[in-house]
């Protein structure tokens, strides 16, 4: 079985500064990786390319056995995409809104994905809430579950647990380890907390002005670098940015 992700020689640029310059990556089935650097470094950019929503200047993406963005209508059935800014329809309750994406998904069995979403999240507790009345750790809760209504073999995930609160961040990651181990669904995802990234991840990619300055397992990457921990790493790396800004 070939790589879920074979992206090579990405670039993008916008209003000429470059945000992603050369980004190569690749993602195994089941796989768990984190695309990690300072704000500005290109991940987000990264991702949405790699999720066909925004078209690379230069370079080839290959999800599954698709090319972006050629086939990302076809490419985009064996992924989900999850992250805190993608909006809700508010006036729908919790589990109608669930329905609306499922059908969209033109799955067999509407019903019994959006009952089995529910469940592994744990949210029937606000399946009849509005979404426009949840909290953001619902709706962080709710964008998983919609992210995984079909099942996806790989789920992108930007900023998974950014500003919520800590039982809610556990819960989050619970739940996404455990579609790694239950479902076989490979994790790619962003994150700014380094200890999240040890604990969800078996592989980093780290990025420095868009470009991959460092690709593999957490602690392996730190003691490269000569850093006690990734996440020193990453304050070193953030400091470097500072002093080049100022």
């Amino acid at each position: 079985m070939g790589d879920l992700v074979d992206a090579r020689e990405l670039k993008k640029s916008f209003d000429g500064i470059r945000a992603v310059d050369g980004v190569s990556l690749r993602v195994a089935p089941r796989e768990r990786v984190a695309i990690i650097g300072p704000n500005g470094a290109g991940k987000t950019t990264t991702l949405l390319m790699l999720l066909g929503a925004i078209e690379a200047d230069a370079g080839t993406i290959r999800v599954g056995d698709h090319d972006l963005p050629a086939q990302r209508h076809q490419a985009m059935r064996s992924v989900g995409f999850a992250a805190g800014y993608l909006p809700l329809p508010d006036r729908l309750k919790v589990h109608e809104a669930l329905r609306f994406f499922a059908d969209l998904s033109e799955l067999a069995e509407p019903a019994t994905a959006v009952g089995r979403a529910i469940d592994e999240l744990d949210i029937g507790y606000i399946r009849d809430q509005l979404c426009m009345t949840l909290s953001s750790g619902q709706r962080t809760l709710v964008g998983i579950a919609k992210a995984t209504l079909h099942q996806p073999r790989l789920l992108v995930l930007d900023e998974p647990t950014a500003s919520l609160d800590p039982d809610i961040a556990l819960r989050v990651r619970d739940r996404l380890a455990a579609l790694n181990a239950e479902h076989h669904t490979a994790l790619l995802m962003t994150s700014h907390d380094m200890r999240e990234v040890q604990t969800l991840t078996e592989r980093v990619v780290f990025l420095r002005a868009g470009a991959v300055i460092a690709d593999g397992p957490p602690a392996a990457i730190a003691a490269d670098a000569g850093q006690a921990s990734l996440e020193a790493l990453f304050l070193t790396e953030a400091a470097r940015l500072r002093e080049r800004r100022v």
